[in-house]
């Protein structure tokens, strides 16, 4: 048996060694490639597509173009409105069953469909409103924002129409019948038409707005300011919360419509919870 020498077995060492590097250094271009593709990716996603400089003047007129424009389809859906107003308030007079409304003052029911066009005009003209909003902020969004923004538009627009249907159906009647029944047997069911269109409005539009909390919860979780976790976390404040926002959005003071709100919001926020779980945030 022949015993190496120190020569050999050291340059054996040296050749393992030499081995050891090249293989470390056919790895590390691998991984910087890999990180690198990464912060492209994020760079892509954060860039700002198309985008053009534009001086103040410049956003304020655009500004002013988009609000000309919705004002104009505003006063659109007003007119044709209160072209058809009829048929809406007969409708809308549909909860309150065999109530009958009176005229107390010279052009009260005048008034009260000039009222009724206007908060039909601006829901009827919402959809284009929403989009030359879109149209205004689109230049500053990148595109991650972007993707977010028809979902946003899409689901607050869903979610405002069934505030209004869950008002209709459920809140109105629920209040009404708690007032014609509670002095039933004292007085005469004889309403005023201008105070009991100014209470129904008022409700529909308010529980609209409440129904909101999803869309602004999900918008926090994505941008990363509060976690489904935190959210969850403070669901104590949250119930307080939705009681007291059912007192302050019902115009009525009945403890029943006060509590379905409540609830209501309590099951939109912690729905709003669950989506921003799903979501990963």
């Amino acid at each position: 048996m022949t015993v190496p020498s120190d020569l050999e077995t050291s340059e054996q060492n040296s050749d393992n060694n030499l081995e050891q590097v090249s293989a470390e250094n056919s790895i590390t271009p691998v991984a910087d490639d890999f990180i690198g593709s990464r912060n492209l990716e994020n760079e892509f996603l954060d860039e700002l597509p198309d985008e053009v400089e534009m001086s103040l003047f410049d956003h304020l007129e655009e500004l002013r173009q988009r609000l000309f424009y919705s004002l104009i389809a505003v006063a659109i859906g007003v007119v044709g409105c209160f072209l058809t107003v009829k048929p809406i308030v007969q409708l809308l007079e549909v909860p309150a069953g065999p109530v009958k409304f009176l005229q107390l003052a010279p052009g009260e029911y005048f008034f009260v469909s000039i009222e009724v066009a206007g908060y039909c005009g601006l829901l009827i003209a919402s959809p284009f409103i929403f989009y030359q909003i879109a149209l205004f902020v689109l230049p500053g969004l990148t595109r991650k924002e972007r993707g977010l923004l028809g979902p946003v538009f899409l689901g607050s627009s869903f979610l405002f129409l069934g505030g209004l249907v869950f008002a209709y159906i459920a809140l109105i009647p629920a209040a009404l019948n708690f007032f014609v029944t509670y002095g039933a047997d004292v007085v005469e069911q004889l309403w005023s038409i201008d105070k009991y269109f100014k209470f129904v409005l008022l409700l529909m539009f308010s529980t609209g707005l409440a129904f909101q909390i999803p869309i602004v919860q999900v918008l926090f979780g994505v941008l990363g300011i509060v976690s489904s976790n935190q959210m969850l976390s403070g669901w104590r404040y949250v119930v307080l919360g939705a009681a007291v926002l059912g007192a302050v959005l019902t115009p009525s003071t009945d403890p029943l419509t006060q509590s379905l709100l409540g609830g209501a919001v309590l099951a939109l926020y912690f729905g709003g919870v669950g989506l921003v779980k799903l979501l990963g945030r």
